[in-house]
């Protein structure tokens, strides 16, 4: 199958890649994100456990990495000179199957986290001493990082997407340098700012903010200054950015992804299908004792999609997207 987005055509190849068949991956309500090596390597998580899990691009599962996290939300690289590490934004819960998909109670521990090789967390920038954390949640969701490779300073961004829906900026020893609520510009106050992303395709470098809650994206420059918003009933609820040469697609949590060119116009949209919203138990269905369940394979139908949450693109321009549902959904849009 094919599917169109103005004059650009990807092959929609799903089940492309080796995830674990287990029972943990089969209840797992799959809730990450993805992010492709410089090597083609695609790097994801588990559905049901916060291990990192390392694809060829043919779909190849090549290495499996446990982690100390509760759930991998979404990820970044960061180089400095000749180190590279992968950093992750930690929520600091994950919903169980054992609760009916409810999350855990209690407070959360939520990070960004920098990571070695082998998974071990070597950098944590926890909660800020904030009054608004005098008993509120602390739940990231995204982390940007200014790296060398984008003439950056080591500036580590956090979009505390669950929890207070504040943006944070620290230096590269995790020192807090400060804090966006939205409310310091003509933006206004940010709802749920879910994803991040650093975008090169300007002569200056610019903070894309994925503003789920009020459709919308904010850019700032790496000041933290308020530059434009985009929405013009383009988009509906951003989740997670991805680019390649001057392509913006950006994930879509109500069922579609959106691409956008270099001055933020769109192109088309790939896999609409923001009627299954509609769905009762959406992103999955309901059983007959009203638990959660994985939607039936007729309600997941190939071109349409359920419920992006992640995305990434490699060199020749294909697009991965991992969707939100229980037992994971892993599409590759293959460029033609």
């Amino acid at each position: 199958m094919h599917v169109t987005a103005g004059e650009l055509t990807y092959e929609w190849l799903e089940d492309w890649a080796a995830f674990p068949d287990s029972p943990s991956a089969r209840a797992g309500w799959a809730h990450h994100g993805v992010i492709v090596a410089a090597s083609g390597d695609v790097i994801a998580c588990h559905q049901g456990e916060a291990t990192i899990l390392v694809f060829s691009a043919d779909g190849s599962l090549t290495r499996s990495i446990p982690t100390d996290l509760l759930e991998v939300h979404s990820m970044t690289f960061a180089r400095f000179g000749d180190q590279m590490n992968l950093w992750v934004a930690d929520p600091g819960a994950k919903r169980s199957p054992d609760m009916k998909y409810e999350y855990p109670p209690g407070a959360r521990k939520g990070q960004a986290a920098k990571l070695d090789d082998d998974g071990n967390i070597v950098q944590s920038i926890l909660a800020p001493g904030l009054p608004i954390y005098d008993g509120g949640v602390y739940s990231p969701t995204a982390v940007a990082v200014f790296d060398d490779p984008l003439g950056g300073n080591g500036d580590v961004w956090v979009a505390d997407g669950y929890g207070q829906s504040y943006l944070h900026r620290y230096d590269k020893d995790s020192n807090l340098i400060a804090s966006f609520n939205g409310e310091e510009s003509d933006a206004g106050r940010f709802d749920t700012p879910h994803g991040l992303m650093i975008d090169t395709r300007k002569s200056d470098p610019e903070l894309y903010v994925a503003d789920r809650a009020n459709n919308r994206i904010v850019v700032l420059d790496m000041e933290g200054q308020f530059k434009r918003v985009i929405n013009s009933g383009v988009l509906s609820t951003p989740c997670a950015f991805a680019t390649d040469g001057e392509i913006l697609a950006v994930a879509e949590l109500r069922a579609r992804v959106s691409l956008l060119d270099s001055e933020d116009r769109l192109i088309g949209y790939i896999g609409a299908n923001e009627v299954v919203c509609d769905r009762p138990g959406w992103p999955n269905a309901f059983d007959e004792d009203g638990t959660p369940v994985r939607p039936p394979e007729e309600a997941l139908p190939p071109g349409k999609l359920n419920s992006p949450h992640g995305i990434a693109m490699d060199g020749t321009g294909s697009i991965y997207v991992p969707e939100w549902l229980i037992g994971g959904r892993f599409i590759k849009l293959q460029k033609g």
